[in-house]
């Protein structure tokens, strides 16, 4: 009942991710799947996890979490330049934590709620 998705013109369903995962940041609408699948795009991350923290200003921040593929992770800056050509300004992660791993659910899939609790910590 939650699941964001569209129907191509073969009437197949394509999912892209759930209702209750949406970002709104400065009244723009980021579904993180988007943002992570563009930072998975550069070579030097293995995985990624975007998720939405509370900003007074923007109303929601959004907060990427990152397991590079090589160390020491890419710089931010070099990150930033490689999703400018992606990702409009506000889908853009205005915060980037490195992990060693990203937290699992019972099948395998990313843990998005214990990805949100770690950058809470993280941002202490």
């Amino acid at each position: 009942m939650g699941d964001l998705g569209r129907l191509d013109e073969e009437g197949r369903l394509h999912l892209h991710g759930r209702a209750d995962d949406v970002i709104i940041s400065g009244g723009v609408n980021v579904e993180p799947e988007e943002v992570e699948a563009a930072l998975e795009s550069h070579p030097a991350i293995r995985a990624a996890c975007v998720v939405g923290v509370p900003d007074a200003e923007w109303g929601q921040r959004v907060v990427a979490t990152i397991v590079p593929e090589v160390d020491p992770a890419p710089a931010n800056a070099l990150l930033d330049e490689h999703l400018r050509g992606l990702l409009s300004p506000p889908k853009r992660p205005k915060g980037l934590h490195v992990v060693t791993a990203l937290p699992l659910t019972r099948i395998g899939k990313i843990d998005r709620r214990a990805v949100a609790t770690l950058v809470k910590e993280l941002e202490r």
